[in-house]
């Protein structure tokens, strides 16, 4: 086969030579001091496992951070990073469930056949259950386990809830976006139910307190609770900010009245709440004597929106696009534990790369799960050691849309370019296919909503379905040098080649109607019962000519655009 002496380690060998060149005055509760730590935190830390808080916010953009934007007021995380590690070459998923499902696996979406799209609602679908998740492998290491906040994993039957995937406990919403206050939660007109849930019931009584409050008041709770002499903890604190819609109390968004942009003003308010209660849990980590022996991650889940006032800039491209606007994330490391700390690490790292980290630093042996995509980076982030990491695959989605100007030949008889599709070797990143929108959105100044302007965008030359950039010289992908380096895309092409190969079936079914919420105490929530047979075919749901179901889409994109524009246009 053609493709054959591409693959490998071969590849790798020959693009190794360009690997990884490149008044919130108040005093801040992360610095207050403290009671002093039990006598038994002297110990050292090699002979108890770490406590592990993982903060995950949802769409916040690269450019939506006080220490990459000093128009976002952030000082606890700006405090916290500056004292830590900055993760400056790491990467996420371009939406929710992708980024979420790698996280808990370690896999990529191709290896969980989650590589389209996101799970809906109404789709019997859900994390594999033959996954083991990271979760389950923390508490197989003697962890007691705790979620709080979004899951968008998928909820059809019992089975896929975060309670039965490793979680002791949990509370949060199970869908992808939610009403802050009420927590209801829309899918399309006439399909909207309550999402709030605590272990496997519906959480009717805690409606009304605002989530990041919620959730954080939660963490705080469970701290209160834990015996920081026992078990070590695992927290996954999956806030619903900064996802639409667009909501936070009034005082978050007083500091940024001067902005002219209402939904930039709000969501830069929702940010700072996020702060806040990053500093608060932080503190609670402190209070009950946690902190000496604890480990904080805080990672974004995918690029910023800016229709919805999130901006990553100055790099290209927005969430849902495979350009790094939309897969370079907000990350980085709290910890006493860390060797050096206090600076910016260039360390290549993907989200993949949690799970055998954190069973690593929690104990196990990572290498006992098999077909684990990530590596343990934590020498790589604690030490400043060299990344074992030489190469991501951001994904290979083969129901997108397929690029007009794609084909076989145009990939060298080694791949179809009409593939959507995007992988970094080193230095070098490929895009095939539709990456998504590809421009680069500064951050929105003028009142309203973007309007016309949006309209400018620097199309894409027709016809076009490769793109190379060398991200280390070029992070902002400015200058395509596809057609300059022919030898590079050949050998990128391959691996995309050598990764399908191992790619499983989409997972994309069907929506059930029996995932109604009128059909379930109009609460969203399983609806497969026990013993049911799973309606899941194996066939992935591809595009329809149906009159109905073209119908059908035309109205659910109606609604949502008129409901962008109520949440747009919503000023305090």
């Amino acid at each position: 086969m053609t493709t054959t002496p591409l693959t490998g380690f071969s590849v790798m060998s020959l693009l190794s030579l360009s690997y990884l060149t490149w008044d919130w005055m108040s005093p801040n509760q992360v610095e207050r001091p403290s009671a002093p730590d039990p006598p038994a935190y002297a110990l050292p830390a090699a002979r108890r496992p770490p406590h592990i808080i993982f903060i995950m916010t949802d769409d916040q953009g690269f450019n939506d951070i006080g220490y990459h934007n000093s128009d976002i007021k952030t000082p606890a995380l700006d405090k916290l990073a500056a004292d830590g590690v900055r993760l400056e070459q790491y990467y996420v998923q371009p939406i929710c469930t992708p980024s979420r499902s790698q996280l808990l696996t370690g896999r990529y979406q191709i290896h969980t056949g989650l590589q389209h799209s996101i799970i809906r609602p109404r789709q019997p679908s859900c994390l594999p259950l033959d996954q083991v998740t990271l979760p389950q492998r923390l508490q197989g290491l003697g962890y007691s386990t705790h979620m709080v906040g979004k899951w968008h994993l998928g909820f059809y039957k019992k089975e896929c809830l975060p309670t039965r995937r490793g979680f002791h406990s949990y509370l949060g919403s199970l869908t992808g976006s939610v009403n802050y206050y009420t927590y209801n939660s829309c899918d399309g007109p006439g399909l909207c139910g309550y999402d709030l849930h605590e272990g496997e019931t519906v959480a009717w009584d805690q409606g009304g307190k605002y989530s990041t409050h919620l959730y954080t008041q939660r963490v705080r709770r469970i701290l209160a609770a834990h015996d920081p002499l026992g078990p070590p903890l695992f927290i996954y604190l999956s806030f619903q900010a900064v996802h639409t819609p667009l909501q936070c109390p009034r005082r978050y968004v007083y500091p940024y009245r001067d902005m002219g942009n209402v939904p930039r003003r709000k969501y830069a308010g929702m940010v700072s709440a996020v702060d806040e209660a990053v500093r608060n849990v932080t503190y609670a980590l402190r209070k009950y004597g946690f902190y000496q022996n604890s480990v904080v991650v805080f990672s974004t889940d995918n690029g910023g929106q800016p229709l919805s006032g999130g901006s990553n800039w100055p790099l290209r491209g927005r969430k849902g696009t495979y350009w790094e606007g939309g897969v370079r994330g907000l990350g980085f490391v709290h910890s006493p534990l860390l060797r050096r700390k206090r600076r910016v690490s260039r360390a290549l790292v993907h989200i993949t790369d949690w799970y055998p980290t954190l069973v690593g630093l929690a104990g196990g042996n990572a290498s006992a799960a098999e077909g684990l995509d990530g590596f343990d980076v934590w020498p790589a982030i604690s030490e400043g050691r060299e990344s074992p990491r030489r190469e991501i695959l951001h994904n290979i989605d083969p129901l997108y849309n397929p690029a007009r100007g794609g084909s076989l030949r145009g990939g060298f008889g080694i791949w179809d370019t009409a593939v959507q599709a995007s992988i970094r070797a080193g230095d070098w990143k490929l895009l095939t296919g539709d990456p998504g929108y590809g421009d680069w959105t500064p951050p929105p100044v003028l009142p309203g909503s973007p309007g016309g302007w949006w309209g400018l965008e620097r199309h894409l030359r027709p016809g076009k379905a490769v793109w190379l950039f060398n991200v280390s010289g070029d992070p902002y992908e400015r200058f395509d040098q596809a057609e300059r380096r022919p030898d590079v895309v050949k050998l990128l092409l391959a691996r995309l080649a050598f990764y399908n190969r191992t790619a499983v079936p989409v997972r994309y079914p069907p929506e059930d109607p029996r995932g109604h919420p009128d059909l379930n105490g109009g609460a969203w929530g399983p609806w497969l019962g026990d013993g049911e047979e799973d309606p899941w075919d194996g066939v992935p749901r591809r595009r329809t000519k149906d009159r109905k179901e073209t119908l059908k889409m035309a109205r659910t994109k109606s609604f949502f655009r008129s409901l962008t524009t109520r949440m747009m246009s919503d000023r305090i």
